[in-house]
């Protein structure tokens, strides 16, 4: 399979070294590796020019093509005619060896996918268990596999607000469990939601489908938007067994005052995606959950030592859902 990795990057130069010397060493190398960056210096230029990369090709885009859905539109228009399968990864990621390889056999099982995600390793802590186990409430169980569960999935539990859908579906009612939530289990599942940052795309799911230009600059859940909206048309996967590591690196991320409010509106918007016309219970579910989490990251002002990282935050979320009454988000294709 020919296939062509875009990955887009906004000041960060050596992270994205780090990635790419991770790409020298895969079992199977892309055919092509289009840097799309956002940059507002030469700082990842002058990188990529002191270190050599086979079938690279580099863009610096200007204002009109900045922010993540636009370069990611920007680098799908400047892959070659050949390529099968388009890949995108996060510039903050390091890939196994064996990523691409366990990444593009996913396709050979399953002919009909039209895309299929990678696994992060490195955020979570798993333990294979008896098939049948029974969790605690302050555990998740899958497959085989339990973790712990975080206090706003427990409480949402005991409120019986917690989603009725597997990893990586969303409910009725929106806010269900993302990807994440699949075990290390080296299996592949059927979902219809990809993490965009580790995702892979057939190249004719672009011959319908480009990345929503609602979703500027940072562009929180833009991969649910997208994936949402591909999953109606055909299958999607997650292959645990392509594996790779997330750093989540702070530099080019909004402030939490916008992050907040973008959780809100942005969350808003992908429910709509999936449930366009959501009924009573729906509607109640989404704003209690909502509401809900709003309070819990009012409540880190006392408990995390960063408070007012969680207070700008909490009152962006508050801000985000006061605006749905006066002015909810437009849809963009």
């Amino acid at each position: 399979m020919n296939f062509s990795l875009i990955i887009c990057t906004y000041m960060r130069p050596e992270p994205l070294l780090v990635l790419l010397k991770s790409v020298q060493k895969q079992t199977i190398y892309p055919n092509e590796i289009i840097i799309v960056d956002g940059s507002l210096n030469d700082a990842t230029q002058i990188v990529l020019t002191q270190n050599e990369f086979h079938n690279l090709k580099y863009f610096l885009v200007s204002k009109s093509d900045r922010g993540l859905t636009r370069q990611r539109n920007f680098g799908i228009s400047k892959v070659d005619g050949n390529s099968e399968i388009i890949c995108f990864l996060d510039d903050d990621t390091v890939l196994e060896s064996d990523y691409f390889e366990n990444l593009l056999a996913t396709y050979n099982q399953y002919p009909f996918a039209l895309g299929v995600g990678g696994y992060i390793t490195n955020e979570t802590q798993w333990e294979q268990v008896s098939q049948g186990y029974q969790p605690l409430i302050n555990e998740f169980s899958f497959d085989g596999w339990k973790r712990k569960d975080g206090s706003r999935f427990v409480l949402r539990k005991r409120l019986k607000l917690n989603s009725d859908c597997p990893p990586g579906f969303l409910p009725l009612f929106s806010h269900g469990r993302s990807i994440s939530f699949l075990p290390p289990s080296g299996k592949t599942y059927n979902v219809e939601q990809l993490m965009g940052g580790v995702s892979s795309f057939r190249k004719s799911v672009f011959e319908t489908f480009s990345f929503s230009t609602y979703f500027e600059g940072y562009g929180l859940y833009e991969d649910a938007d997208f994936t949402l909206r591909v999953a109606k048309t055909g299958n999607l996967y997650v292959n645990t067994a392509a594996r790779l590591y997330h750093f989540h690196n702070p530099s080019g991320r909004p402030n939490q005052y916008r992050y907040g409010k973008m959780v809100v509106r942005n969350g808003w918007y992908v429910w709509r995606i999936k449930n366009p016309t959501p009924n009573f219970n729906a509607k109640f579910k989404w704003n209690s959950i909502t509401v809900l989490l709003t309070i819990i990251r009012l409540t880190n002002v006392i408990t995390e030592k960063n408070k007012k990282q969680a207070f700008t935050e909490a009152l962006g979320r508050i801000v985000g859902l006061w605006s749905l009454l006066f002015n909810k988000p437009k849809f963009i294709k």
